[in-house]
Parts: C-alpha cells; structure tokens; sequence
C-alpha cells in the first residue's frame, strides 16, 4: 500500500508521537498540494547540496520517462475537457464577464455577435506571475474589483478598474487603483468598495473605500478583537446587504450594511455565543438565517425581520430531515434553496416557498453528482438558481432551477454519454464502535473485477468539511487507465452534518483513524485491490488521519503494506507559511531515524525492497500547490510516475486495462 499527503500542521503532532493537537486551518481554500507515500524500493534522500531545495536527479532516472509520458497525457486530458461549464463568468447589466488566462474580458450581450474585449491585462497588475481570484462588479456595472495573487504571497492584491461602453478593438484600460494584502471585496454603490485585509493567514479588518469626484478614501469599518477570528465580507444575493461574516471553529457573528447606506455604521445581527453558528441570507425585508439550533445542533432555517435581528426574534422556518445535511442555502426572490446531502452521499435541493414553508419539497439530484456549486447571481436576479454539477471522475453539468417552475434544466447535453463510460458505487464500512461509515467508489469495470485493479483512497476528516469531489482529471486520467478511486467518508469531516464533525474532532480524532481503517478493509473484503496495489491519498489536516494510521493500526498498515514503512515521495513549498520549512526537515528526520531504527531490529532479505523517500521541496508560498498550470502538470506527472513506478505498475499493465 502507498500514501499520498500533502504536508500541513499534521507534522507537529506526528513529531510529538501522533499526539493529537487541533490545528488552525483556512478553512475557506481547497488544498491541492500533495505528498505522495507508497510502498517499495530503496530508502533515499535526494538533495541539491547547492540549495535548500530538494529534487529529481540523475539518481531518480527511473522517474524521469514515465513522468515525460504523464505530462503528455495530462496535457491532452486537460485540453479534452478545458471547453466545459465553471464559475468564471459573470453577467452584467450589458455584458458577459469572463476570466481567460492572461486578463478580463467581456461581451456585449446587446449584440448578436459580440467582439471579446479585454477590461484588464495581469501585465498591467505589477511585476509577478499573477492570477485572478475574484471578479466584482459595480451595481451600474461602472467599475470592476478583482483580486490577483502570486505564488510567492499569501495574501492577494485588488486591482479596480474603471468601466464603460469602448471600442473592443482599443487597448484595456489601465488600472484605476491597486490595493495590497485584500482577501476579499464587495460593492455597495458604484462609489462605495467594502474589502477585507489580511496579513498572512488573519483576516481582521474591514474597510470601506469611498471613490468619489474629489478622490478616494479607505475608513476602517470594522475591527476584529478575537485571534482565532477570521473575517470576510459578502453580499446578499438580492444584492441588499454587504454582510460582514466573523467566523471561527467554535462560534459565528454577523454584522449588516445597507448598501443604500454605505456610509451607516454596521448593524450587528446576533452577538457571537459559544458553539452557535450562523449565516445571513436576505429577502423583501426578512433575514433568512441558516444556524445550527435544529434538533441535534444540526442547521435549520429560520427567520427574522431585517429590523430586529437578533436570536430571539429568530422563527423556525424549515429544518431538514434526520441525517440529512445542508451543504449550501441560496435566497431566491421568493424560495429558499436548500443543497442537502442524505447518509449515503446523494445530492438533492430542498425547496421552502418563503410564504408556505410547510409544502416545502424534494428535488433529487443525479445519483452520479458528488460535488454541488452554486453560481454567483448576476446584477440582475433572474429567479433561476444556476449550479454545477460534478463527481472526481466526471466533469461540471451546468444546470439551471426555477423554484417557481419546479423546473430543473440541463445545459450540457453531454452528461448521459459521459455518465455511463464508469460506475459510482456508494457503500458504507462499519467502524469500530458500530458507526456506519461512507464509502465511494469509482471503477469502470464491474465490482467483482477489481480484484487486480490498483487502487487509491482518499481521506480528509477535518474542520467538518466534506472529503473534496470536484472534477480533476487527474483522477480521470487513473479511472480510465483501470484504478479503482475511493473516498472515504469519516468522522471529523462535515458530509453528514455538524455531529459528523463533533464526533471526529478533538478528543474523538482517533474515530475518524478507525474509520479509514474500517473503509479500507471494507474495499478488500468485497474484493477491490489488494494489498501491493493499494495507495492512500491525504490533503493538509486530511495527513493527520494517514500518520495516526500507522501508529494506531501497525496490524492493518503491515497487512496493507506488506512492510513496516512505505514509499515516499513528500512535496512541501519553501515559502508556505503553514508549514515552515523547519518543521518538515524536522519530519524528515524524525522519518529517517524510524526506518533506520526499523531496519536494524527487523533485516529485510534481498528479494524484499527497502522504502524509499524523496523529499520535493519547491518554490513558493502557496499551500495549496502551484497556481502556474505548467507547473502545476509537471508535479501531477512527478506524483503519477512515482506512483505507478514504486506500485510496480507500467505501462503495458496500463494499457491491457484500458482495454
């Protein structure tokens, strides 16, 4: 069996013996850096002596070729499936906003064949390898926010620019304005930008920027007292409210600006209270809250007049079943959406007519999607609830909702051939106190001929967030080479709600190790993979459950490995402030000392491979991954050929089963 991981703050507490410490997470980002861990060959650190920098040398040659041919069929997966639907355009009051790689563009939608012209250039930005974040529009759609980051800062810049009817043929206009160190933006008017700063990974401050005739000025709106306290601001989809959100693991607080009143001091919703969370949504003069004071500590919606918001003027409106959970809440005129999801996984919008809220209704969602994202409303909300649809092996649906209608339509009139090229299988694994765990798995021969098949787990279990199941062809690249993929669902993470996450955190973090322990000997008892086939792929906090797996199940790891210690192949960023350089040398050699330990009470005989370990240490500050596609292929390649190569697997064995 070989691991994946990507380093976070899960090295201290493997360091200090796989004691388990609660470690701060941005809760918002979606990781994408990877450490891969697998199961054979020689133990090796590969080291640049001129360089901090860890690599691939002359000594990994064995790589080097199959991580050429990845690169090739990555590129050409990528290019297959670049054309489809995602949440990058925006509609404006006259044009289509869209975000290609080097700048802004829009559309005239009042023409019938409308030029593309650039409203920003990232060469105008400053020096740096930028890449656009965000995109607001002004509410007259006469000015432009974005925000655009580096690979080398954590904290990104907001470029403002200056709109208005041009000639698309003339050259972009040039930024109006920059401002460093903004998570995020909102407008209120078409004068009046409501941004948050931050400064490495705190959020603290909100700021009103006033653009007027006789210049501009920033004013401190909003300051944050609590450390642990991150603070971002949002606008109301009817597009009423600029909401301040406070967030921390524990507790959640609101604060309101009308955006016809900008220059108004901020009016506070409820007052944050130990283990209350709480999110705002806005319509004709109500609040519709979504708070976790259903039964069980479970989210319910309720609500409030805009004119007294606080807690006990708050009224039940609608809560979801027992075992469901909501995932995401939209308001729409005069329906409020619920995006829910039922103890197996399947996707399903619970619809609450806002003036009937007891004929509320069920519209289930294709048992194929696992992974649900609303798009953004544009400056005029046409009623309908547009959202992507999408699994890890399957790419994004864009559907469209009219809640008034009951009518759900598709825009993507591929999704039936592509839906039948593989099977989802939903399972569940008995834990060891008798929980019944998630488990999904993706394969495209039949289940009782995944016996030879190699597989790869993916775990997270952390912040209750779910396990991530968006589209990467990465993964449809394994699925059609023969792979069996499967995510296991376990406690600590949020796919069955608040109580799922109560139940893996803290002290119950052990819950979530004998879950992944109870999924995995699931997959073998059905006959899917076996041991020397099998590979397990962790992201950020996600490592904690990888490390503590060897620790607390050294049975299940010998069975699964057919060793003591895997493979592996750690990549980490030089720059990343999560994880300070230190702390991973610090692992690597609290690694080395193990196997070496490990080695000289147990000899292996010649015939039996001796893991190997190759630390990748890269450039740049991003924890989630290099935001460069170029680079970005060239260690999905690396990770790939290094799997297939320590798995034993290759090239002919790829090609048989794809056949």
């Amino acid at each position: 069996m070989c691991f994946m991981t990507s380093l976070h703050s899960w090295l201290s507490p493997l360091i200090r013996g796989g004691k388990f410490n609660q470690v701060w997470s941005l809760f918002t980002c979606k990781p994408r850096g990877l450490i891969y861990l697998t199961d054979t060959r020689r133990f090796t650190i590969v080291k640049d002596p001129s360089s901090s920098t860890v690599e691939f040398n002359s000594r990994n040659k064995k790589y080097r070729s199959l991580e050429r041919s990845f690169k090739r069929r990555l590129r050409a997966i990528y290019q297959r499936f670049s054309g489809g639907p995602d949440n990058t355009t925006i509609q404006g009051l006259n044009h289509m906003y869209f975000i290609e790689g080097d700048g802004i563009y829009r559309m005239d939608t009042r023409q019938g064949d409308p030029e593309p012209e650039k409203v920003l250039c990232l060469d105008s930005v400053g020096k740096g390898d930028w890449s656009l974040q965000r995109l607001r529009l002004s509410p007259s759609e006469h000015a432009l926010a974005a925000t655009v980051k580096t690979p080398h800062r954590e904290e990104a810049r907001c470029v403002l620019v200056k709109l208005g009817d041009r000639e698309p043929t003339l050259d972009p206009p040039q930024p109006l304005l920059t401002i460093d160190k903004v998570f995020s933006v909102e407008w209120a008017t078409d004068d009046i930008l409501f941004y948050s700063s931050q400064q490495k990974l705190q959020c603290h401050h909100v700021f009103r920027l006033d653009l007027t005739a006789t210049g501009t000025r920033s004013t401190l709106v909003y300051q944050e007292q609590q450390p642990d306290v991150f603070v971002e601001v949002s606008l109301s989809r009817d597009q009423r409210l600029v909401l301040v959100n406070c967030s921390s693991k524990r507790s959640s607080e609101v604060w309101l600006i009308d955006s016809a009143k900008p220059l108004m001091e901020p009016t506070l919703v409820q007052a944050r209270l130990p283990e209350l969370l709480y999110h705002v949504e806005h319509s004709h003069g109500q609040l519709y809250i979504l708070a976790n004071t259903g039964p069980g500590q479970e989210y319910q919606v309720l609500r409030a007049p805009l004119s007294s918001p606080s807690i006990k003027h708050w009224v039940p409106v609608c809560s979801p079943g027992h075992g469901t959970a909501v995932k995401d809440m939209e308001v729409l005129q005069d329906h409020c959406v619920l995006a829910t999801r039922d103890p197996l996984g399947l996707l399903a919008l619970q619809v609450v007519p806002l003036s009937q809220p007891a004929t509320t209704s069920t519209l289930q969602l294709p048992p194929w999607a696992c992974a649900i994202e609303t798009k953004r409303a544009g400056l005029t909300d046409s009623g309908w609830l547009e959202f992507l649809l999408s699994s890890p092996v399957h790419p994004p649906v864009l559907y469209r909702y009219s809640p008034r209608e009951y009518r759900l339509l598709l825009q993507d009139t591929e999704e039936h051939r592509t839906r039948q090229e593989y099977h989802t299988t939903r399972l569940e694994a008995p834990s060891q106190d008798g929980t019944m765990v998630p488990l999904t798995l993706f394969h495209r021969p039949m289940l009782e001929k995944l016996r030879g098949a190699p597989l790869l787990v993916h775990v997270y279990g952390a912040y209750g967030m779910d396990l991530n199941m968006d589209f990467s062809p990465d993964r449809r690249l394994l699925l059609e080479d023969g792979w069996a993929l499967a995510y296991c669902h376990v406690r600590g993470g949020g796919e069955r709600g608040l109580s799922w996450h109560r139940q893996g955190r803290m002290e119950g973090k052990p819950r979530g190790v004998e879950d992944l322990a109870a999924c995995i000997q699931r997959l073998y008892d059905l006959g899917v993979s076996r041991p020397s086939m099998t590979a397990l792929t962790a992201r950020s906090a996600g490592a904690v459950l990888v490390g503590a797996l060897c620790n607390l199940h050294p049975h299940l790891i010998r069975a699964v490995t057919l060793q003591h210690y895997p493979s592996m192949l750690l990549t980490a960023y030089i720059e990343d402030n999560r994880v300070p350089v230190a702390g991973v040398h610090k692992y690597e050699e609290r690694l080395q000392e193990a196997i070496h330990t490990h080695l000289n009470g147990h000899p292996v005989s010649e015939s039996e491979p001796t893991p190997s370990v190759i630390l990748d240490l890269q450039p740049g500050a991003d924890h989630f991954g290099p935001g460069d596609f170029e680079l970005s292929l060239t260690e999905s390649a690396r990770q790939l050929a290094f799997l297939h190569t320590e798995l034993g697997l290759n090239q002919q064995k790829t090609k048989n089963r794809r056949k």
